[in-house]
């Protein structure tokens, strides 16, 4: 298993408990440094297509129940998504709302007014707003620690502080080389977050993941602030939500280039606030606090689909990364899936055939495209 993140750490529980002997290799001194640790935290399963509703779905039940199966909380508060949605999408958001009940999620469908009633906002153009009850945030850091006690209890070693210089397939075995030593496995499941590319590249396959840099700004805590829901504007993708006494808000930079960087983007800052106070003119009204601010970074594939499953060309080697900013919402359905891939010979719980990597070079297959 290459890599500790909140993914890799769903993946090393649910093959250790399913009688594996697994070894986590993690580059950085802790559990969770790369992309989870500076994740916006939050999980939905209001989706546009049927296999991220049941990632996200099947995902926010475990959540849910995390406490009750491992004795554990993960913090998971179903503190509500909202989507507030333009004339122009309305129909396409009905519809949507309409296969995500059928596949039991709740969602509620509001006119603005009441919309308003749980986040102030312009409702210019707006035909209304849908509503996930379910929806809400989790602590991603907790989650990564009980999965790795969890998988710890179950024969698991999880190495820190290796990370891989080389990889290389001989007869039955892959042979991996660290800056702390040298290991042998059967398989080797890549879990490697925006490094995952990088991973596979020592192997000699091909895998298109990358880096690319997300900002979030605050606010300043102002004390007995009315807590605010994740609200998402479909017609600019401006989006917020509270976190205990501040709020934080951003929109993503689709220009941003690809590679790993974690510095604020105070350039960006303008077009984000112009942005944000077209729908939430409240904001511009609101002191910054410039050390409320932060950046990580989403794991992008060129569909901003994962990539989930055995590599053709090296079927002992099983990819789960590409999560474009999803992987905390998806990590723990994601891990069951591997497991299955890993010991049943091929997951079954979901059909993640589109998530596969050859879709990227298999010309006369099915082609996903991200529906938000």
């Amino acid at each position: 298993m290459v890599g500790a993140g909140i993914v890799g750490a769903s993946c090393a529980h649910e093959l250790a408990s399913r009688g594996l002997r697994v070894r986590v290799l993690e580059a950085r001194s802790a559990p969770g440094e790369g992309s989870t640790g500076r994740s916006f935290a939050s999980v939905r399963a209001q989706w546009g297509d049927a296999l991220n509703i049941e990632l996200s779905w099947r995902s926010i039940q475990m959540y849910r129940d995390f406490e009750r199966l491992h004795g554990t909380s993960v913090d998971y508060r179903p503190t509500g998504y909202m989507f507030l949605a333009p004339e122009a999408l309305w129909e396409t958001q009905l519809a949507r709302v309409e296969l995500q009940r059928g596949h039991g999620v709740p969602v509620e469908i509001l006119d603005t007014a009441t919309a308003q009633q749980k986040t102030p906002f312009d409702a210019a153009d707006l035909a209304g707003a849908t509503w996930g009850s379910a929806d809400g945030v989790v602590d991603p850091l907790a989650a990564i620690q009980v999965y790795l006690r969890l998988a710890r209890a179950d024969g698991a070693d999880v190495r820190l502080r290796h990370p891989i210089s080389a990889i290389a397939r001989e007869q039955d075995h892959w042979v991996v080389e660290t800056a702390a030593g040298t290991f042998t496995s059967s398989w080797i499941v890549n879990a490697a977050g925006g490094w995952a590319g990088e991973v596979a590249g020592f192997a000699g396959l091909d895998l298109p993941v990358n880096h690319v840099r997300r900002c979030i700004y605050s606010t300043r805590p102002q004390q007995g602030r009315k807590p605010l829901p994740m609200t998402v504007d479909l017609g600019t993708g401006a989006f917020l939500r509270s976190e205990g006494e501040r709020v934080l808000f951003s929109v993503a930079n689709l220009d941003e280039p690809l590679g790993y960087d974690t510095s604020v983007d105070w350039g960006w800052f303008e077009t984000v606030l112009t942005t944000m106070c077209e729908r939430f003119p409240w904001l511009a009204d609101e002191p910054l606090d410039r050390g409320g601010a932060w950046a990580g970074t989403y794991e992008v594939t060129p569909d901003h689909f994962p990539v989930l499953g055995a590599n053709p060309s090296a079927p002992t080697w099983v990819d789960a990364c590409g999560f474009s900013g999803h992987g905390v919402m998806q990590a723990p359905m994601v891990g069951v899936l591997v497991a299955e891939e890993v010991v049943d010979g091929r997951a079954h719980s979901l059909d993640i055939d589109q998530l596969r990597v050859e879709r990227f070079t298999d010309t006369g297959g099915a082609h996903v495209q991200m529906v938000f």
